[in-house]
C-alpha cells in the first residue's frame, strides 16, 4: 500500500491479479464514483480494425454471463445514479456515480462483465450494436458540418499505418468487417483486471473499499498473455505545411490548424498547453481580442479556439480553430490565424503567461469539484503516468514555466514546417443553366 503527501488523501493497492484500486474521500456525502480504465484504446487497433476499441464500449453494456442486455443501465437509473462511458486512443473508460449503499452492486456489475462478457456475446448482439456505432458515425462525423474534421486532422498529423492516423469511431468499411471471433478475441486480450485502474472515490474507510473490491475483482484472472501496442514512435517530422481542403454544405468558412507537440506528461506539453492557453483560450486570448472583438472576422466562439489533443505515447497535437463571420472568407481567417500564432514568437508578457496559469488551473480544479470529476482525473494519471498524487499536484507543474521558455518552444513548435491545415469552404449557389420560364 502507498499514500501520497496531500493529508492521505489517495490510497493506492494492487491485487494479486494485478489490478490497481485507488481511492479517495468524496466532497459529497453519502455517494460512491466508481471510475475504471483499461489501458486500451484505438492506439492498439491496427488497419482493417478500426473502431474495435469504441464498439467495445457499446458490448459492454449488452449483457454478460450473469446480466441481461441493458440491465446494467437500468439498475443505474434506478437508483438515481449516472452512467457512462467513453473511448480515447489511450484508454477506455467506464463510470456510475450511485448512492454509496449502491457500491457492492456496481463493484459486481463491473466484475462481472470483465469475466464474463464474453459468455453473453452474441452475433445478434454484434449486430446490433455494429449498426449503432455507425450511426453514430453517420451522425456526429459524416452529416455533421465540419464533422470530418478530426478524422482529417489524424489523417494529416501522423502516417499511413500509424496507431493516431484514424479517429476511435473507426470507419465503415472496417466496423462492417467485424466479426465474432475477432471481437471475442479483442476482449480477451485487452480486458484483464491486470489492464485496468479502478478508482472509488467516496467516504468509505479505504481498507472497507479494498475489501469489496477483492471480494468481486480478486477472483477474476489476469491476462493469458499482454498482447503488444503498434509502433507509435514517429520516423520523420511533419513536413508542412500540409493541407486538406474540403468544399461542402457548411455555414461559414473553417479553418483548423495543428501543430505537434511533445506527448501528454512531458515537459514540452505542459509548456506549450500554457501557449494554447495565451493564444486561445478565453475571452482575454490573443485570438479572441485580435480576430473576434478587434478586427472582428471570426465567429464569437466565446474564447475557445486553441486547445491541445493530449496523446501520451506519441506527440500530442496543439489545434487552434475558428469559423469564419458572414462575409469573411477562408483564406483572410487563415491568414489572420496564422498572422497571430507566428506573433506569439516574439514573446509573452508575464500578465499573459500568469492568466494562462489561472485558466489552466481553474480548469483542473473544476474537474476534481465533483466525485465524478475527481475519480476520473485518478484514474487518468494512474492508468496514463503511474501516479494517482498527480491529481493534487498538477497546476505545479505550470509553476516554474518561464515566458521565454513559451517564446522559445513556439518559436520552435508553431513554424510551417511543423503545420497542418484543414480548411472547410462553402458551397457556392450555381446559377441555373436552366432559362426562365417565359412570362404568360
Amino acid at each position: 500500500m502507498t499514500t501520497n503527501g496531500a493529508a492521505g488523501r489517495v490510497v493506492q493497492y494492487t491485487l494479486d491479479n494485478g489490478l490497481r484500486l485507488v481511492t479517495a474521500p468524496a466532497s459529497t456525502g453519502r455517494v460512491a464514483a466508481v471510475n475504471l480504465w483499461y489501458g486500451v484504446g484505438s492506439r492498439h487497433e491496427v488497419p482493417g480494425r478500426t473502431g474495435f476499441a469504441h464498439l467495445f464500449e457499446h458490448l459492454m453494456f449488452q449483457g454478460s454471463g450473469n446480466v441481461v442486455k441493458g440491465e446494467h443501465f437500468e439498475v443505474v437509473e434506478r437508483l438515481g445514479g449516472d452512467i457512462n462511458a467513453s473511448t480515447s486512443t489511450d484508454r477506455t473508460n467506464y463510470y456510475e456515480t450511485v448512492p454509496e449503499h449502491a457500491l457492492d452492486l456496481i463493484l459486481w456489475l463491473e466484475a462481472d462483465r470483465l469475466s464474463t462478457l464474453r459468455d453473453g456475446m452474441t452475433q445478434e448482439v454484434l449486430d446490433n450494436q455494429r449498426d449503432v456505432v455507425k450511426n453514430e458515425r453517420r451522425q456526429r462525423y459524416d452529416n455533421q458540418p465540419y464533422g470530418t474534421a478530426l478524422e482529417r486532422i489524424l489523417r494529416l498529423g501522423y502516417p499511413e499505418g500509424h496507431p493516431y492516423h484514424h479517429p476511435t469511431i473507426g470507419s465503415m468499411a472496417d466496423l462492417d468487417a467485424a466479426d465474432l471471433d475477432y471481437v471475442k478475441s479483442f476482449h480477451k486480450a485487452h480486458y484483464g483486471p491486470d489492464n485496468c485502474v479502478l478508482t472509488v472515490v467516496s467516504d468509505l474507510d479505504p481498507e472497507d473499499v479494498l475489501a469489496r473490491v477483492e471480494r468481486f475483482f480478486g477472483p477474476v484472472p489476469a491476462r493469458d498473455a499482454l498482447p503488444e501496442a503498434p509502433d507509435a514512435s514517429l520516423s520523420a517530422p511533419l513536413g508542412g505545411p500540409v493541407r486538406d481542403s474540403v468544399t461542402e454544405t457548411v455555414p461559414a468558412a473553417g479553418v483548423f490548424a495543428g501543430y505537434r507537440v511533445g506527448p501528454y506528461g512531458s515537459r514540452d506539453f505542459d509548456v506549450m498547453h500554457l501557449a494554447s492557453a495565451v493564444l486561445g483560450q478565453g475571452q482575454g486570448s490573443r485570438l479572441y481580442r485580435a480576430l473576434v472583438v478587434d478586427r472582428p472576422i471570426a465567429a464569437d466562439d466565446g474564447g475557445a479556439a486553441a486547445d491541445i489533443l493530449p496523446f501520451r505515447y506519441t506527440d500530442s497535437l496543439l489545434l487552434v480553430n475558428m469559423l469564419a463571420r458572414e462575409g469573411v472568407s477562408g483564406d483572410e481567417l487563415e491568414a489572420a490565424m496564422r498572422e497571430e500564432i507566428a506573433k506569439l514568437a516574439a514573446g509573452i508578457t508575464e500578465e499573459e503567461l500568469d492568466r494562462a496559469r489561472a485558466v489552466l488551473e481553474r480548469d483542473h480544479l473544476q474537474t476534481l469539484a465533483s466525485p465524478a470529476g475527481l475519480a476520473d482525473a485518478i484514474g487518468s494519471a494512474t492508468q496514463l503516468l503511474g501516479d494517482p498524487e498527480l491529481v493534487f499536484t498538477w497546476p505545479e507543474r505550470w509553476a516554474d514555466i518561464t515566458a521565454e521558455e513559451v517564446r522559445s518552444a513556439v518559436e520552435r513548435l508553431l513554424v510551417d514546417d511543423n503545420l497542418l491545415v484543414v480548411r472547410f469552404d462553402p458551397e457556392t449557389a450555381q446559377a441555373s443553366s436552366e432559362p426562365e420560364p417565359a412570362a404568360s
